[in-house]
């Protein structure tokens, strides 16, 4: 068996030697265009990553944070294209999950907690939220939960009444630093067709300046990373590979 895989190498060898230069480097181009449009095609509809810039999910997550988010079932779109088509799955109730900002679809994705679902009728009061009538049981929160402060919506948008009313194919979306995060309490609910993943893990953390994570910081982020790799204690390991 041996000696027959060995005649096969042979003449696959063999082969290739009588293959003109011009094909052997057609064919290796053929070989790497697919190997890019799979992972083009994986990165659009199957998973991508994410890393965290603000304070606005802790203590669940920090600043630094890197995440692993799938897109499955949620979401598949067309890489370095805005198009994208939502699909079958639909987030639940406390479920943290990946949107574009409904205000701003331009601007970078957002990653907040699913709090009201499409039908309930929500209410902050107390410190809490209340959903349907029932005291919500939220043990992720910093902070008491607050409505948004007057005049606190953005230009051309109305400051949100409580109780109120989630719309159909809509969903509340809140950080956990309730404190210190912009979300729906602000500019409205989360259309479905903006949810575009949930995150499935943590594969790196980094205590680094925020600055490092703002979008269009490149210099900043390789500094970040080249200061970790000589000063191992910048990560934080204990929070690497947790799953959501």
């Amino acid at each position: 068996m041996k000696v027959q895989e060995e005649v096969v190498s042979q003449e696959q060898k063999a082969a290739d030697v009588k293959l003109p230069l011009s094909a052997q480097v057609r064919r290796e181009i053929i070989a790497w265009f697919w190997v890019g449009l799979a992972f083009l095609l994986i990165n659009g509809a199957v998973g991508q990553a994410r890393v965290i810039p603000s304070g606005s999910m802790e203590k669940t997550l920090l600043v630094g944070d890197h995440l692993i988010m799938s897109r499955i079932g949620y979401d598949a779109g067309v890489p370095f294209t805005s198009w994208h088509v939502p699909l079958w799955r639909n987030p639940k109730r406390q479920q943290i999950v990946i949107f574009i900002p409904p205000y701003a679809p331009e601007q970078t994705d957002l990653i907040k907690r699913v709090i009201g679902l499409p039908g309930d009728t929500l209410d902050i009061r107390d410190g809490a939220v209340w959903i349907n009538g029932q005291k919500l049981n939220e043990t992720y929160t910093t902070g008491p939960t607050e409505p948004a402060p007057q005049n606190g919506a953005p230009p051309g948008m109305t400051d949100l009444k409580f109780p109120y009313l989630v719309p159909n194919n809509c969903y509340f979306a809140m950080g956990d630093n309730r404190g210190n995060s912009y979300d729906s309490r602000f500019w409205g609910c989360v259309p479905r067709q903006d949810i575009i993943g949930t995150p499935v893990m943590i594969y790196m953390s980094l205590n680094a300046p925020p600055d490092a994570w703002e979008p269009g910081q490149l210099g900043e982020r390789i500094s970040a990373y080249g200061h970790a790799l000589f000063h191992p204690a910048e990560v934080r390991w204990g929070r690497l590979f947790r799953t959501f």
